[in-house]
C-alpha cells in the first residue's frame, strides 16, 4: 500500500508543468458539477412556481433549462478537453524518457529480457499510465465535485436522512477495495501477456523467411493463439470484477435509498418539509447514485495504471551502464588485456585469466571453434560487456577511466550480423556520430568497400530507402554498407567480427583489398573462420573456453603442428 502510494504521487509529479491546465481541469468539472446540483434545485422552484401560480417564475424556466445546458456544456469542454491534453503530454514525456532509458542501459538487460516485452513497456504499458493519472483524476474530480455537491445540498435539506447514506460508506469502501486488489493483481498478468503476444508477433515478423522456409506458419499461429486467449482470459476476469463492482455498488446504494424513502414518508421525520422540498431531496438522493458508481470505476482505472505504472518505472529505476570515466584522450591504438576474465549472468564464465598485448597498427586475429569467447573478447573493448576480474589498458589508460562515448566514438566494429535501419543507404552509412559527413567522404567509404557499385544501380543510389533491416539487398551488400560504414568512422581501432562471412569469393577478395587499406595505420581485430582472411596478421591468437592455448604468426603455429594447425587443416584449407 505504502509503495502505492510511493508510485502514485510520482506518477502526479510529471503533472506539475501542467498546473495552468489543470486548474481550467477543476473549473470545467466545478461548473459541470453545479448544474448537476442546480436541476433538484431547479426543480423545487418550479414546483413551487407551479403551485403558487407564479407565471413571472414558469416563464423563467425554459430560459433557466438553456443556461444551464450552455454552462454544462462550457464546464464539460473545459474539463475534458484540457484533461486530454494533460494525459497525451504524459504519455509523450514518459515514452521519451523510457526510450532514452532504454538506449542507455547494460547488455545484459537486453540478453534478460525479450524484445517483444521490452516494446511492449513502452508501446502498451505507458499507454495505461493515463488510466492511474488523468483519467483517475479526471473521475475524481468530476464526480467528486458533483458528489460532494449533492451531499452538501442533502444536508441543506435534510441533514438526519443524509446520514443514512453517509451510514453504507464503510461497506462501500470495503466493497471497493476488495475488488481493487484482485484488479490489480489481473492488470499486472494482463500486460504480461501482452509482452508475449507482442514477443511472437515480432519474433515471426522479424524471421519470417525461417517460419516460410521450415513451413512454421501454424506452429507461430498457435503460439500467438495460446498467448492471445491468455490475453483474453486474464482481461476478461478483470472486466468481470469491473462490471459485478458497479452493480453491487449501486445494490448498497438502493438499500440506503429503501430506506430514506420509508423514513421520508413517515410524517414525524417529514416534519414541514414541502412537496417541492421533498422531490427535491428524493432526486438530489437519486443522482447521488451516478457519480457514486462513476467514483467505483476510478479503482479500476488507478489499479491497471498503478500497474502499467510500477512495470514503467521499474525500467526507469534500473542502473544505467557505469559511466565513471573522465578521460577522453585521443587513441592510439595500444590495447592490453591483463588477466582478463568475463562471467555472464546466469553465472558461466566466457573469458579465463586472459593476457595479450597488442601494439598500435597491428592486425591481430583471433580463431578457434564457435563458443571459444571470441566474440566475448571484442565486447569488452567498447564496454558492451563488463569485466569481472583484471584489466584492459588503452594507451596505458584503464577502459574504466575513459568517457563512455569516448572510447566508442574511437572504436570501429563490423560484425557477422550486419543490422540495417529503415532509412536511406547514405544515412546508413553516416550515422550516429557520422551524421554530418560530406556526399564526397561517403562515396569514397562506399568505393573504399567496393559498394559505390551496387548502391548506384538502385532506384534511387545513394538516397534509397533499404527497408526493415535492409532485406532486400543481398547478405553480401548489406555486409558491405556496414564495412563502409566502419571505414567512414575512421577509427583507430577496427574489429571485423566475420566481417566477410556473408561475402561470396570476388567480393571477399575485393573487401580483403579495402580492408588491407582500412588496415593501414590502425589496430585491427580481426575474427575469422577463413584463414585466407587472416594469414598476414601480425599476431594470431587461438582460443578455446575462453583460454589463449596459442600464439604466433601463421607460419609460426603451422609449424608447431598444435590446435591451429589442426584448425586449419580440417576447416580452413581449400
Amino acid at each position: 500500500m505504502k509503495q502505492d502510494v510511493q508510485i502514485y504521487f510520482r506518477l502526479l509529479a510529471y503533472l506539475k508543468p501542467y498546473w495552468g491546465y489543470a486548474i481550467l481541469v477543476l473549473i470545467g468539472f466545478a461548473l459541470s458539477a453545479l448544474t448537476e446540483v442546480s436541476i433538484a434545485k431547479l426543480l423545487e422552484f418550479i414546483i413551487n412556481a407551479i403551485q403558487h401560480k407564479n407565471s413571472d417564475e414558469t416563464a423563467l424556466f425554459p430560459f433557466l433549462i438553456i443556461l444551464l445546458i450552455f454552462v454544462r456544456g462550457v464546464g464539460s469542454f473545459l474539463g475534458n478537453y484540457f484533461s486530454a491534453v494533460i494525459s497525451r503530454n504524459l504519455i509523450f514525456t514518459i515514452r521519451e524518457q523510457v526510450f532514452a532509458k532504454l538506449l542507455r542501459l547494460p547488455t545484459n538487460y537486453y540478453l534478460e529480457n525479450s524484445s517483444g516485452h521490452i516494446t511492449s513497456k513502452i508501446l502498451f504499458n505507458i499507454e495505461q499510465l493515463t488510466a492511474a493519472s488523468s483519467e483517475s483524476v479526471q473521475t475524481l474530480v468530476k464526480e467528486g465535485f458533483i458528489t460532494i455537491g449533492l451531499l452538501s445540498y442533502l444536508f441543506y435539506q435534510n441533514w438526519r436522512l443524509t446520514l443514512i447514506i453517509i451510514i453504507f460508506s464503510p461497506l462501500i469502501g470495503y466493497t471497493v477495495r476488495q475488488a481493487g486488489k484482485r484488479m490489480r493483481k489481473l492488470s499486472l498478468q494482463v500486460q504480461d501477456k501482452m509482452g508475449d503476444v507482442n514477443h511472437v508477433v515480432q519474433e515471426s515478423i522479424l524471421g519470417q523467411s525461417v517460419v516460410k522456409s521450415y513451413c512454421g506458419q501454424q506452429l507461430e499461429e498457435k503460439k500467438l493463439h495460446y498467448h492471445s486467449l491468455e490475453s483474453l482470459k486474464r482481461g476478461l476476469k478483470l472486466l468481470v470484477v469491473n462490471v459485478l463492482n458497479t452493480p453491487i455498488v449501486q445494490l448498497i446504494m438502493a438499500f440506503s435509498m429503501a430506506i430514506i424513502m420509508w423514513l421520508a414518508l413517515r410524517p414525524e421525520i417529514l416534519g414541514n418539509t414541502s412537496a417541492a422540498q421533498f422531490v427535491s431531496f428524493i432526486t438530489a438522493a437519486g443522482m447521488l447514485s451516478k457519480p457514486i458508481q462513476n467514483l467505483t470505476t476510478v479503482n479500476e482505472k488507478l489499479q491497471r495504471g498503478l500497474a502499467a505504472a510500477h512495470s514503467v518505472f521499474e525500467v526507469l529505476d534500473l542502473p544505467e551502464e557505469e559511466n565513471k570515466g573522465t578521460l577522453t584522450p585521443v587513441l592510439k591504438g595500444n590495447i592490453r588485456f591483463e588477466s582478463v576474465g568475463l562471467v555472464y549472468p546466469d553465472g558461466s564464465q566466457a573469458i579465463h585469466n586472459f593476457n595479450l598485448n597488442i601494439k598500435a597498427g597491428q592486425t591481430v586475429a583471433l580463431v578457434g571453434r564457435s563458443g571459444a569467447g571470441k566474440s566475448s573478447l571484442v565486447n569488452l573493448l567498447p564496454r558492451f560487456q563488463g569485466i569481472a576480474t583484471g584489466n584492459i589498458y588503452f594507451d596505458d589508460q584503464k577502459i574504466e577511466t575513459i568517457e563512455l562515448n569516448s572510447l566508442r566514438s574511437q572504436i570501429a566494429m563490423v560484425n557477422q550480423q550486419v543490422f540495417l535501419f529503415d532509412r536511406t543507404v547514405k544515412e546508413n552509412i553516416a550515422y550516429g556520430q557520422l551524421e554530418g559527413a560530406s556526399d564526397e567522404d561517403v562515396i569514397q567509404a562506399a568505393k573504399t568497400a567496393y559498394a559505390h557499385d551496387f548502391i548506384m544501380e538502385l532506384p534511387n543510389g545513394y538516397e534509397t530507402k533499404l527497408g526493415a533491416q535492409g532485406l532486400n539487398l543481398s547478405g553480401g551488400q548489406r555486409q558491405r554498407i556496414a564495412i563502409a560504414r566502419a571505414i567512414l568512422k575512421n577509427a583507430p581501432v577496427l574489429i571485423l567480427d566475420e566481417a566477410t562471412s556473408a561475402l561470396d569469393n570476388e567480393s571477399e577478395h575485393f573487401i580483403q583489398r579495402a580492408f588491407e587499406r582500412a588496415m593501414e595505420e590502425r589496430t585491427t581485430i580481426v575474427i575469422a573462420h577463413r584463414l585466407s582472411t587472416i594469414e598476414n596478421a601480425d599476431v594470431i591468437v587461438v582460443m578455446d573456453h575462453g583460454r589463449i592455448i596459442e600464439q604466433g604468426t601463421h607460419q609460426e603455429l603451422l609449424d608447431q603442428r598444435g590446435a591451429y594447425h589442426q584448425l586449419h587443416q580440417r576447416n580452413f584449407e581449400e
